[in-house]
């Protein structure tokens, strides 16, 4: 099973990189069996359809990789030792989660949830290959630019009430409070994302996961973002179908946030 897909530039590279590590689906076959069948038949907190809405990306120069393995198989946003990344009481999965966001357990019974020795290996087999995948699509880029962006993609529920009891806002940009990316970068991602009729904060209540958080070193001219979306942007109410009327002005916000990304990389960097 192939971990996760990369789609390359059709047109003049660019220095930046979108990782979706959580529209994955797929489970392998040795462990699907011992998932519970009813919550299966539709993965609640799967980042459903991400990766569409960046379809735009390709032909700005921008490369796209995707997780396809299922957030309850892997986690990738998670910390490989499941150090909690918040300490605000609310719920935190581990790298290999036995619960939803709910509460609910993904398991048909205890004793099939991971052990240490399980939970190792899907570490070695299914995380750090990805994190090596994107390191090392990170280090080309900067090889030849310089410097370089990445940027995790992520959607969540209208409302989850073991993260906090208000629904969320419409996108939070997270940069660990400004220490993932230059200055430059983060202001042009905010200016064009709040120039938009949707409701932006910034690192409230999400500074960016893992991903962000260990890769970003501006220092060293390696500068990461993560954008959380509210899914019914771009699904029904329901937050089970695409929509693709929401969907386009989704990207219209995306793609000209983009443009001014590489516009400021271009001239600032």
């Amino acid at each position: 099973m192939k971990l996760y897909k990369i789609t390359k530039p059709t047109t003049t590279p660019v220095p930046i990189i979108i990782s979706v590590p959580h529209a994955g689906t797929k489970f392998p076959k040795t462990i699907k069996k011992h998932y519970n069948k009813r919550l299966q038949k539709h993965l609640d907190d799967t980042d459903w359809f991400v990766h569409k809405l960046y379809d735009f990306a390709p032909s700005l120069g921008i490369t796209l990789i995707k997780a396809n393995l299922s957030r309850w198989v892997i986690d990738l946003n998670r910390d490989p030792e499941s150090v909690p990344l918040y300490n605000d009481n609310r719920l935190i999965t581990s790298n290999t989660p036995t619960t939803d966001f709910f509460g609910n357990k993904i398991y048909k019974s205890q004793d099939l949830e991971p052990n240490e020795d399980e939970k190792n290996r899907r570490l070695k087999e299914y995380y750090w290959p990805y994190y090596n995948k994107v390191e090392a699509l990170i280090t080309a880029r900067k090889k030849q630019f310089g410097h370089v962006l990445l940027w995790d993609a992520h959607s969540i529920r209208h409302k989850v009430s073991t993260i906090q009891k208000e629904p969320f806002p419409d996108m939070i940009l997270g940069n660990n409070d400004t220490k993932t990316a230059n200055s430059v970068l983060i202001d042009a991602a905010l200016s064009q994302l709040k120039s938009s009729d949707f409701n932006v904060n910034h690192n409230t209540p999400f500074k960016g996961g893992h991903i962000t958080r260990y890769f970003g070193n501006p220092s060293n001219n390696i500068h990461t973002l993560q954008l959380e979306m509210n899914k019914i942007l771009y699904m029904d109410d329901n937050e089970i179908t695409y929509n693709r009327e929401r969907a386009s002005k989704v990207q219209v916000v995306l793609e000209t946030t983009f443009k001014n990304l590489i516009k400021t990389m271009q001239s600032a960097l």
